[in-house]
């Protein structure tokens, strides 16, 4: 069985493009903090706008899509799911809401995590829901040419709980090590969770999850307001990749943890820059409401609706927001995608 321990995190090598990293972060974090600490209104809007892109996000890298329309309505839940993808995407709204109201009194253990996987999944696949996976499962990879080939064997079912006991217990031993970073032992246990691939479905929602919870638990609570989830899936050919790379001789012993982490800690590092820029943006008071507008619209790394431009802005009128976003459109700054309720801006 594979062993999991994490010893080698405490030596304090870290190599240089990770330390780097690591640097933006917690500069990026000290200045959230003082800001929460202030505008805690403006982050609740935050909130529910990153909540609606991380749902939508962490659904989408599955395949499993719907409607902006039919995603807002089942976030705010407004409308009971239609079709099995929407029962997907409600049973993850359900779970997401758990780690965000509960996380500092949720334990990271055995029971939590299958807790997460049962309400993700009750309605949509009750018979796997909240259980282990009870056959092999492998990861497959479509070629060019059409044929199919194993890139991974996860553990076998036989051994998975063992692996999870393992696991969870190796994470504890170095989460409480006071020389263990914990930006660099979260996405290493992500990888081992990946690796392991408890469950038949749902492996990848669940480890966005966990990713939350333990970042959360951490401190790192840059996710709940710009959405970790929507990062991953905007650069999702670069997410795998490094996946592949840090799962490479892991059933021996011998990957190399680094390629994920930092991959990882470039989508944090996003998430808090981004949450910089949009924090700038909305509580500029001294900036006039065109420009502030336009850096909405301008920074966003995801196409943006007239309705979220309201939110995120709530002190400024909808004519305005009208009125600058059509001359942006005249201007060619911004490009129009879709008509009606449907109609989201993004940067040209």
């Amino acid at each position: 069985m594979r062993k999991f321990d994490y010893s080698f995190l405490k030596n304090g090598y870290i190599p240089a493009d990770l330390a780097n990293l690591l640097a933006g972060i917690y500069s990026l974090k000290t200045s959230d903090a003082i800001r929460k600490s202030h505008f805690m209104t403006v982050y609740t809007e935050l909130e529910k706008i990153a909540k609606v892109q991380s749902i939508k996000g962490s659904n989408a890298i599955e395949g499993i899509v719907t409607t902006d329309e039919r995603i807002n309505a089942i976030v705010n839940q407004n409308s009971a799911p239609l079709n099995h993808n929407e029962q997907e995407i409600a049973g993850y709204r359900d779970a997401l809401n758990i780690v965000h109201a509960s996380y500092q009194s949720l334990n990271v253990n055995e029971e939590t995590i299958l807790l997460l996987h049962k309400i993700m999944l009750q309605t949509a696949k009750p018979q796997v829901a909240g259980r282990y996976k009870t056959e092999d499962n492998v990861i497959m990879e479509i070629r060019n040419d059409g044929t199919r080939h194993i890139r991974f064997r996860p553990t076998p079912a036989s051994e998975t709980k063992a692996a999870m006991e393992q696991l969870l217990l190796a994470y504890v031993d170095a989460r409480d090590e006071a020389s263990v970073n914990l930006l660099l032992l979260i996405p290493c246990v992500i990888l081992d969770f990946l690796c392991i691939h408890p469950f038949s479905d749902g492996n990848g929602r669940m480890s966005r999850l966990l990713s939350l919870l333990l970042l959360y638990k951490a401190g790192f609570d840059a996710g709940k307001y710009i959405s970790f989830e929507e990062q991953i899936n905007k650069n999702k050919g670069f997410y795998y990749e490094a996946l592949r790379k840090s799962s490479l001789r892991w059933e021996d012993n011998k990957n190399d943890y680094f390629y994920f982490v930092g991959n990882f800690l470039v989508t944090l590092l996003s998430c808090y820059q981004e949450l910089d820029k949009r924090f700038a943006t909305v509580n500029s008071k001294k900036i006039n409401k065109t420009s502030r507008i336009e850096a909405t619209v301008l920074n966003s790394l995801v196409p943006i609706s007239k309705k979220e431009i309201c939110q995120i802005l709530p002190d400024i009128s909808v004519t305005t927001i009208e009125a600058v976003l059509t001359q942006m459109v005249k201007d060619g700054k911004i490009v129009k995608l879709g008509s009606g309720i449907q109609t989201k801006y993004y940067r040209k």
